[in-house]
C-alpha cells in the first residue's frame, strides 16, 4: 500500500526523474512526506527507499542528520525557542519556562489537542535580534512573554500572528511540514536531460563568461 497520495506519488516520480541518480532525491522526498503527514513515518521511509533504490536505514540516516525532519508526531504549530548564548543572555530561559507554563507542556512535548509542540533549540541564526523564537520556522524577533502569549492566543483562535513577527504581514502560518504553497512542475520537454557521469559520452561544455560562447 502506498504511503504517498496519488498526487504526491506523481510528484515523487517527477522529482526522482530530475536527478542523474535516484538516491539524490531522498531529501526532496523526505520533505514531500513530511508535508503530506506533518512528520515522517516508517511507511514513508520504506516507500522513499523503494523509489530511490536505497535502504530504509539510509533514508533514516540521511533524514535524521537534519533538525527540520521529524520522525515522531508533532503539533500543527512547532514552537522553537532559541536558548543559545545571545538569546540566553537576554531572557530566553525565562521565555522557555513561560511557554511551558502557558502551554502546559515541557520541552519536546505536544499539547493534548495536537496544536502545539514546544522545543528548546540551539542557535537559529538571528543573534542580533535576540531573544527569538519561531513558529513553523517563521521568526519572531526580540520576543518577550507578552509577544509569545499573543502569538499563542492568535493561533488558538485561528488568527495569523505574523504581523507580530519580522515578516510584518498578515499571511497565514501553514501547518508544520508545509514546504511551499506552490509546487514546481517541469514539463518533460523542458528537462535538462541530466545523465550519470559514467554514462555521459560528451565532454562537458563551459560558458565563456567574457564572450558568452560555449567552449568544450
Amino acid at each position: 500500500m502506498s504511503f504517498f497520495t496519488e498526487e504526491n506519488l506523481r510528484q515523487a516520480h517527477e522529482t526522482v526523474g530530475r536527478y542523474p541518480r535516484p538516491k539524490s532525491a531522498v531529501i526532496p522526498l523526505l520533505h514531500l512526506a513530511q508535508e503530506q503527514n506533518g512528520w515522517i513515518t516508517n511507511e514513508a521511509m520504506t516507500q522513499i527507499a523503494e523509489l530511490t533504490g536505497v535502504t530504509s536505514a539510509e533514508v533514516l540516516g540521511t533524514g535524521s542528520f537534519y533538525e527540520m525532519f521529524k520522525f515522531h508526531p508533532v503539533g500543527k504549530y512547532l514552537i522553537n525557542i532559541c536558548t543559545n548564548i545571545s538569546c540566553q543572555l537576554l531572557g530566553a530561559e525565562e521565555l522557555l519556562h513561560h511557554a511551558e507554563s502557558t502551554l502546559g507542556i515541557s520541552d519536546g512535548e505536544t499539547t493534548e489537542d495536537g496544536l502545539f509542540t514546544l522545543e528548546d533549540v540551539e542557535c537559529i541564526a538571528a543573534c542580533t535580534e535576540a531573544p527569538c523564537f519561531t513558529v513553523n520556522y517563521r521568526y519572531f524577533h526580540r520576543a518577550n512573554e507578552h509577544v509569545l502569549d499573543e502569538v499563542v492566543a492568535d493561533l488558538r483562535s485561528g488568527r495569523s500572528p505574523l504581523g507580530k513577527g519580522n515578516q510584518g504581514d498578515g499571511g497565514e502560518i501553514p501547518p508544520h511540514g508545509t514546504l511551499s504553497r506552490i509546487q514546481q512542475h517541469i514539463p518533460s520537454d523542458r528537462k535538462a536531460g541530466i545523465v550519470p557521469p559514467e554514462e555521459s559520452k560528451n565532454a562537458p561544455h563551459w560558458m565563456n563568461q567574457s564572450s558568452g560562447e560555449i567552449q568544450s
